[in-house]
């Protein structure tokens, strides 16, 4: 069995919760919140034996061997580092990292205690994605990969309204880049790599976030076109383009359907069954990774995540988008 800790008691750790516990060797065991109220009703709520309220006595039990990781983005960096240096194994939300320099310290202390640090990026783990990696060579040389991931925000509203929730606030490293473009540009990397140049716009709201935006990555034979938003919907699946054939995939953060529309009109249909929900398969891979004692995963790798934050931090500082976080 690995046993689990968990960080931050919200929507999105219950999801998690749900789908890990389907993976035979998942076993929550503790819960760490700043209020022991908390703490004890999450617990409670998911067999869990042991609450924490203080961080560092958290990271010090022994009664856990791995963290799953999701509270504000602002704090990912400073928690890891203390989990990882308390033997901890880490699987953290994406963004994994405010920035790149958080990131290369993240990096350096899963490997100087000889842990798994591996991003929350749902989308590379899903069996939609690998049939598109698998099934890529078919259409030839690849020109362009196009991505949007556009979802009003329900925090919209009462933003509109003057209620400034965490999503829209500088000082816990959010925005609509860093919540939900990295859903386009994660796969983009685990693709194609790195590329050799990052242009960015965005619109920009008042409270010092970005409400939507667009980057455009340049390779040596072809390009990356990203659009995200939280404050418009996109309806549009996205492509990737190639001299034989274009591979059309319905969702790019959760890809449920994928076909390859071939220049001589046929049709390949190479969508797979997915038989769970989509945060298994991130569970599963980091699961399987601390009981086979490995460091980091291929897809979700120290390198892919590294890559991605880099092009987050370029584009940022092209839209002028700076967080607190920067600035240690």
């Amino acid at each position: 069995m690995v046993r689990f800790g968990i960080i931050g008691t919200n929507w999105i750790t219950e999801r998690f919760i749900q789908a890990a516990s389907k993976v035979e060797s998942f076993s929550l065991t503790a819960v760490y919140s700043r209020t022991s109220e908390k703490a004890r009703d999450f617990a409670e709520k998911y067999q869990a034996n042991h609450t924490y309220t203080d961080l560092h006595e958290f990271a010090r039990s022994p009664e856990f061997d791995a963290v799953y990781l999701a509270s504000p983005n602002s704090l990912h960096a400073s928690q890891a580092i203390l989990l990882m240096q308390n033997g901890k194994h880490v699987l953290c939300e994406k963004p994994m990292a405010s920035n790149e320099d958080e990131m290369k310290r993240m990096v350096e202390a899963a490997k100087e205690n000889n842990v798994v640090l591996m991003e929350a990026l749902k989308t590379t783990q899903l069996p939609n994605f690998l049939t598109i990696k698998e099934n890529l060579h078919k259409i030839g040389k690849v020109r362009r990969y196009f991505a949007s991931y556009c979802q009003y925000s329900s925090r919209y509203d009462q933003y509109k309204e003057g209620i400034v929730l965490n999503a829209f606030k500088p000082e816990f490293s959010n925005g609509s880049l860093m919540d939900i473009g990295i859903y386009c540009v994660y796969p983009a990397v685990t693709l194609f790599g790195a590329p050799k140049e990052v242009k960015a716009t965005s619109y920009m709201l008042e409270s010092g976030v970005d409400g939507e935006g667009s980057i455009l990555l340049t390779y040596d034979e072809m390009d990356a076109v990203i659009m995200y938003s939280k404050i418009t919907n996109s309806y549009v699946p996205a492509e990737i383009q190639g001299e034989n054939g274009s591979i059309i995939i319905d969702k790019i953060h959760t890809p449920e359907s994928v076909r390859i529309q071939y220049k001589d009109g046929t049709v390949e249909d190479i969508t797979r069954e997915q038989d769970s929900e989509s945060m298994y398969y991130e569970a599963k891979e980091f699961i399987s990774l601390v009981s086979e004692n490995k460091q980091q995963s291929e897809l979700n790798s120290h390198k892919n995540s590294m890559l991605t934050a880099n092009i987050l931090e370029t584009a940022r500082k092209q839209i002028g988008l700076v967080y607190p976080a920067d600035q240690k």
